[in-house]
């Protein structure tokens, strides 16, 4: 699985431009489709109000406001599990009134005069961070950690799209309309033809969890174990045995997610089968691998996993305090459940590989130290780098499905059934695995 230089991996190196203020008075434009927002300045969007309320409101239509922006008009926009963390535990961080969403793809209507990589008309997917391309950190392939848009207030990497002061609090993609900040590099041109669905993961699901099985560095025909079968852990899975491995392994409580995994050729644990708990999944997942434990764990579950009553708990009380509060709380001394991490470090072999792709947002989690030194367990993690691997992913969007994204999505449904939506999502109700709105 090795790869070449990063330096020759980047996807659209772009010249460094020099954003100027109000830029769409000398960009390009086109008329917003009939179906689209643009009808007396207003458009829908999914918008947070507390915790477990979000609904769908008219809001302005967002605008040019620097030359290196885009207007995309949204044809569809996924639902991730990350935005289930907004919906519940990270609401001192959001204010009423952000717009959500992460995983959008549309038509550009609208790019300033520094944007020429795309043009209006243009099919794109759009990418959950925001980077420029050309700073030292995108030179890297870490686009995730890119300088232009750090968030230094909160010391915290790339902005994203919908998600919290701690990334910059950019307007979302679960509307009508999504001003793309840094659209001379983000954007995915996409061919035309095929359904949204055969292109929208790109946004995040693909990415993610290519990474997550790069990062886990799985010997061809070896073994690895993915907890959580969620939207990520599901497409980890499938990419896992695309690219070779030989025993695949999955862990999750919803029947759902685990007969959908064994479709794919995964050897699916139900962790409600095991009597004895995470012991019981431990030795079964041993059994599988001669007795050792998997090369690999991937944990695409991270602080929304059950069975720890310390990082439950200290969730119920963040959501007591005022927002301030409870921001630093969660911030500085933050706990979460860590129940899947130390599954995954239990599980894998001495010498193995854990990649943590599930999100974690704790600062005083104890973690067993001695227990991954003496197992000389490698870890690895981070933020997905969206464009770093658009290059492995794009040639199986477009010959062919390998992958099985044109059915990935469990649920398609209109904007205005977002709250709903999100509830069902949250409670794992209607085998709810993927949901993609369509404005």
């Amino acid at each position: 699985m090795g790869r070449g230089p990063l330096s020759a991996r980047r996807t659209g190196s772009p010249a460094r431009p020099s954003p100027t203020r109000d830029a769409s008075s000398t960009g390009r434009t086109i008329g917003l489709s009939p179906a689209g927002g643009g009808v007396n300045g207003g458009m829908k969007a999914v918008v947070w109000h507390d915790r477990r309320d979000v609904r769908v409101e008219e809001v302005p239509d967002p605008t040019i406001q620097v030359s290196t922006d885009a207007i995309v008009e949204i044809t569809s926009s996924g639902l991730c599990g990350s935005d289930l963390h907004l919906y519940e535990v990270l609401g001192p961080f959001m204010t009423k009134g952000d717009i959500l969403g992460h995983e959008p793809m549309g038509i550009v209507r609208e790019v300033g005069a520094d944007v020429v990589n795309i043009a209006p008309g243009d099919r794109v997917v759009v990418p959950f961070n925001i980077s420029c391309g050309y700073c030292f950190m995108c030179d890297l392939g870490l686009q995730s950690q890119c300088e232009t848009t750090q968030v230094h207030e909160h010391d915290s990497g790339a902005a994203l799209f919908g998600y919290t002061k701690l990334y910059g609090q950019v307007a979302g993609g679960q509307a009508e309309l999504l001003r793309v900040p840094q659209a001379h590099y983000g954007p995915i041109k996409v061919p035309e033809g095929p359904p949204d669905d055969r292109f929208l993961y790109l946004s995040d699901v693909l990415p993610t969890a290519w990474q997550a099985v790069e990062y886990a560095a799985i010997p061809p025909g070896g073994s690895v174990a993915v907890l959580g079968l969620g939207p990520i852990g599901d497409m980890a899975c499938r990419i896992a045995l695309h690219r070779g491995a030989g025993t695949v392994i999955g862990v999750d409580r919803v029947p759902e997610r685990l007969e959908r995994a064994r479709r794919r050729g995964v050897d699916a644990l139900n962790l409600e089968d095991f009597v004895d708990g995470p012991d019981g999944v431990v030795e079964a997942i041993r059994e599988r691998t001669d007795g050792r434990g998997p090369d690999a764990v991937i944990d695409a579950v991270g602080m929304e996993a059950h069975g720890s009553p310390v990082g439950k708990l200290g969730h119920r009380m963040t959501s007591l305090l005022p927002d301030r509060v409870a921001a630093k709380v969660m911030e500085r001394v933050g706990i979460d459940r860590l129940a899947a991490l130390l599954l995954a470090i239990e599980a894998v072999r001495r010498g193995g590989t854990i990649s943590i792709v599930g999100v974690y947002g704790g600062m005083t989690d104890p973690m067993p130290m001695l227990t991954l030194f003496d197992k000389q367990i490698q870890l690895r993690m981070g933020q997905a780098n969206v464009r770093r691997w658009v290059d492995d992913i794009l040639p199986l969007l477009v010959d062919g499905d390998p992958l099985g994204v044109d059915e990935f999505a469990t649920h398609r449904l209109p904007l205005d059934a977002a709250p709903d939506a999100y509830a069902m999502f949250q409670k794992k109700q209607d085998g709810a695995v993927k949901v993609v709105f369509q404005p």
